[in-house]
C-alpha cells in the first residue's frame, strides 16, 4: 500500500486514468468492428465511410497513450487496404 501522501496521489490519478482509458479503448474498437463489419459485407462506401469517422478516434487514442503511437497508424493502414483490396 501506498506510503507518501504523493504515492496516496499517484494511486488515485491512476484508477482515474484506468477508467478513461478503457472507455477510450473500448469506444476505438468499437469503431474498428463497424470498419470490419463492413469490409466483411462487402460495401466499399460503408467501409470507407466507417473508416472516415474510426481513423480520429485511433489516432486520439495513439496520441493519449492508450495504444502506442505506431500500432494507431498501422491499425489504420491495414484497414485501408482491406478497404482498396474490396475493388480488387
Amino acid at each position: 500500500m501506498a506510503n507518501t501522501r504523493s504515492a496516496k496521489k499517484a494511486v488515485r490519478t491512476i484508477a482515474r486514468r484506468t477508467v478513461a482509458n478503457g472507455a477510450r479503448r473500448s469506444r476505438m474498437r468499437t469503431f474498428i468492428r463497424k470498419v470490419e463489419k463492413a469490409i466483411e459485407a462487402g460495401d466499399k462506401a460503408a467501409a470507407q465511410a466507417a473508416l472516415r469517422l474510426a481513423e480520429p478516434e485511433i489516432a486520439r487514442s495513439g496520441q493519449v497513450g492508450v495504444i502506442h503511437r505506431n500500432a494507431a497508424a498501422r491499425t489504420v493502414s491495414r484497414l485501408s487496404r482491406r478497404i482498396k483490396a474490396l475493388e480488387a
